[in-house]
């Protein structure tokens, strides 16, 4: 499957622009879309989900014209937003099985395809308990399985990771990486962990605009000899936030240990590190588009 993305633009009423000129070419596999919040993200995803019509340009997804065939295209993709509603008092097993029933699936087939679906996003085993009982890591992999029930050829997951926790985190992204060796995904984040464990190609959406596209590993380089450890007092933290951009802090004894990116600040003893992928996007945003991002909003804590 080929996604093809042409000169695409959208603007809300107000005339506030959402997306302006974006071009994007997505082939098999999982593909990772980040950005900061505000960015773009959600509304690309919408418009390729066929939630929302595009103000201009063109979209072919699989050789069909997205604005001529969306109940066909419709068919082929599963979407998961961010949010997405569930019957509680439903256990996970109904719940799926409601959902496969109004995407078409015959009473003969369903029991097998619920099955095997839970299976492929770790939930066979507790497919009896009621939805209520679902930690929110469950409940995402269980909005994955609604978007799968009919085996579509491509998955559209927007910002899936939010408010779990570590380990939650990571057994749902090992999820999508066994699911992306079969269909394409498009995966939506501000969370640079989410890129790095699991696609191998990125673009970096800003302002509506793509700025970045490529593999993770040609954004580290761009990185290279901008990463660095540094101690200081904690009264120096403004000076050196002001010149660079800070990754992360860690108070010591009166002391703060910060990963920064950037052009050393005289008088401070810097030890360079090599750059990894959120070095390697902090640094590309500044640089290229002007844009600092809060070290709050890069952390992976619960919501």
């Amino acid at each position: 499957m080929i996604i093809d993305i042409k000169n695409l633009n959208k603007t809300y009423k107000g005339g506030v622009q959402a997306l302006r000129d974006v071009n994007l070419k997505v082939e098999t596999g999982m593909f990772g879309l980040l950005g900061p919040n505000g960015a773009g993200k959600s509304t690309l995803m919408k418009i390729l989900a066929t939630l929302e019509i595009q103000t201009s340009g063109d979209i072919i997804i699989d050789g069909r014209d997205i604005s001529l065939q969306r109940k066909t295209i419709r068919k082929s993709l599963g979407y998961l937003p961010q949010f997405f509603g569930v019957y509680p008092q439903m256990s996970g097993y109904e719940f799926l099985a409601y959902v496969a029933q109004l995407n078409g699936i015959t009473r003969k087939e369903v029991h097998d395809r619920v099955m095997l679906t839970l299976k492929d996003v770790a939930l066979d085993a507790v497919r009896d308990r009621k939805v209520k009982t679902y930690s929110g890591g469950m409940l995402r992999r269980l909005g994955v399985a609604q978007a799968l029930i009919h085996d579509p050829n491509l998955l559209i997951v927007d910002e899936p990771t939010v408010g779990l926790d570590p380990e939650e985190r990571i057994r749902f992204r090992n999820v999508l990486a066994t699911i992306g060796k079969k269909k394409v995904i498009l995966l939506s984040t501000h969370i640079v962990g989410d890129i790095s464990s699991t696609c191998d190609d990125l673009a970096i959406l800003s302002q509506g605009k793509i700025v970045y596209r490529g593999t993770p590993g040609a954004l580290i380089k761009k990185a290279k000899s901008k990463a660095w450890l540094v101690e200081c007092p904690e009264k120096a933290y403004s000076e050196i936030a002001a010149k660079m951009q800070i990754i992360s802090t860690i108070p010591a004894q009166g002391f703060l240990q910060m990963r920064v990116v950037g052009n050393p600040v005289p008088g401070f003893n810097f030890e360079p590190v090599d750059a990894n992928l959120e070095d390697a996007y902090m640094n590309f945003m500044e640089e290229h588009t002007g844009e600092r991002i809060d070290e709050d909003l890069l952390q992976e804590t619960t919501a």
